[in-house]
């Protein structure tokens, strides 16, 4: 199967999947947008410039889960900012349910399922010619560096797994990501019950 076709059901695939979720979903994600308004002051989305495909910006949606003001366009994760989570919001973190607003911008055509993890604008700036080579696809709520460890790798592995990513991409690829992301989610929710155990 040639390389554009992949891409073509790819696309069919983000779309159909992600308008299927927010139809039986929509109950859920309400649900969940009512706990984040009433668990803290602030707004039910927190929305920042990413850059996606051909180094085009865009305003990726999550759902809110940290309280307080915080810096949108920060580098690097901080203590402070870890802090200022909320309770719902670890909950969504634990099982990324703080993303699910992005199936949005799946169906506008800004992001994938799977794909390159989107870097903020003034990451870029500081990118190598072979890093840039990760705007060749659609960025994704799902990666390659994310079921490779994403909490333990630097910001620039993060970075090598998305050209990775592209270099070598296929259905099949895609297909091993989103399985094994499962069971990061899994392993996850196991080590949190273990350590609120202790």
């Amino acid at each position: 199967m040639s390389h554009s076709i992949q891409l073509y059901i790819k696309r069919i695939f983000d779309v159909g999947a992600c308008s299927l979720i927010l139809i039986i979903g929509f109950p859920f994600l309400l649900l969940l947008g009512i706990f984040v308004k009433f668990s803290s002051t602030g707004p039910v989305f927190f929305a920042q410039t990413r850059i996606g495909k051909n180094e085009i910006p865009y305003k990726i949606i999550k759902f809110r889960t940290m309280t307080g003001s915080y810096d949108k366009n920060a580098k690097d994760w901080t203590r402070s900012e870890e802090k200022r989570i909320t309770r719902i919001g670890h909950f969504m973190r634990d099982f990324g349910l703080d993303e699910l607003p992005q199936l949005f911008n799946i169906i506008k055509g800004d992001m994938s399922i799977i794909g390159p993890r989107t870097p903020l604008p003034q990451q870029v700036t500081e990118f190598s010619p072979h890093l840039k080579k990760m705007f060749k696809m659609r960025p994704g709520v799902l990666s390659l560096a994310a079921i490779a460890g994403r909490r333990s790798l630097t910001v620039v592995q993060r970075y090598e797994f998305n050209v990775q990513y592209v270099e070598t991409w296929s259905l099949k690829l895609d297909l091993k990501i989103l399985w094994q992301s499962l069971f990061v989610v899994l392993r996850r929710e196991a080590a949190r019950e273990k350590l609120s155990g202790e």
